[in-house]
């Protein structure tokens, strides 16, 4: 299924059984989430982690019913986390949902070895799936948390990465924009000679499933107007791209704050790829409506994966 909106992927994911694991549980945004996943119902049940006195105050605050969670009483932070992970791969909960613990704690209890939650060879990004008011469709940020200045190589992965998301969605052949400072390849510039590579292993079969062009700048990628003016005429990707690869943390970071900021009629959802779980991974202070369409985004997908191994 295409998805058009958040809309039509919560009403899919609607009335089934997603078991949330929530470490630093006491945090009125990802409570308030929680509200919002079960009144969608999305949520039916799960695990709250933290000091139990601040998980049931705040749920009170927020108007969590607790009935159908349970409260596990820790404080220690790195603990929590690793207590999580463990939940989610015991298969007490079906994936994890970040609240206020340090991502560096969360990260690290996701990679530790013994957990085995990251499969040898797979590279971990991070994907912002956006719909604003002013483009029409779903797309894609990357990588937006992760890995701070990618090689070539990591650039590969992550867009790959973001590429088996898209699919998922019913994207068959998502169009892949390189996003660069300018439009043509500049020696001085490695994010257009890293774009130039990427072209060069779409059209040689290296990267699949999709097609990637660029260099192109955000007004290319996502204006075909706007490409057309640049002389950029019979591309398939400016107007209609599905993920916007971004060259840096640097770069992408601010631009997946950009736009949850200050994007018109904006809505996200957020998570980490490459784990054999599903992973949310959103930014302290996204909004509980965004932590909700991440939830239903990684309902969707552990669903997808089911079908997809029978």
């Amino acid at each position: 299924m295409n998805f058009k909106n958040f809309d039509e992927l919560l009403e899919k994911v609607r009335g089934k059984t997603n078991r949330i694991v929530v470490p630093g549980a006491n945090n009125d945004e990802v409570l308030t989430a929680c509200r919002l996943g079960v009144e969608s119902k999305i949520i039916s049940g799960g695990i709250l982690i933290g000091p139990k006195a601040q998980v049931e105050a705040m749920a009170a605050k927020v108007g969590l019913g607790l009935g159908i969670f349970e409260i596990m009483d820790m404080s220690d932070i790195p603990e929590i986390c690793n207590k999580a992970v463990d939940l989610v791969k015991e298969g007490k909960g079906d994936f994890l949902v970040k609240g206020l613990v340090d991502t560096k704690f969360y990260m690290k209890a996701i990679l530790r070895k013994e957990v085995a939650a990251v499969p040898e060879g797979r590279l971990l990004s991070h994907f912002v799936l956006f719909e604003l008011a002013n483009y029409h469709k779903l797309f894609a940020v990357t990588d937006a948390a992760i890995l701070i200045n990618p090689t070539l190589e990591q650039k590969a992965g992550i867009t790959q990465n973001a590429v088996e998301i898209m699919r998922a969605l019913g994207v068959e052949k998502p169009k892949v924009a390189v996003v660069c400072p300018v439009e043509k390849v500049n020696p001085k510039i490695q994010s257009t000679l890293d774009a130039e590579a990427l072209v060069k292993m779409n059209k040689e079969g290296t990267l699949k499933d999709c097609v990637v062009e660029g260099p192109y700048d955000v007004y290319i990628s996502f204006s075909k107007e706007l490409a057309a003016e640049k002389g950029i005429k019979d591309a398939l990707v400016p107007g209609d791209t599905d993920i916007a690869l971004f060259p840096s943390l640097d770069s992408a970071n601010p631009v997946y704050k950009c736009l949850s900021f200050f994007g018109a009629g904006m809505r996200s959802a957020t998570l980490l790829v490459g784990c054999n779980i599903p992973v949310i991974l959103p930014s302290r202070t996204d909004s509980p409506v965004t932590k909700l369409h991440s939830i239903a985004l990684a309902c969707y997908l552990k669903d997808a994966a089911k079908v997809a191994a029978k």
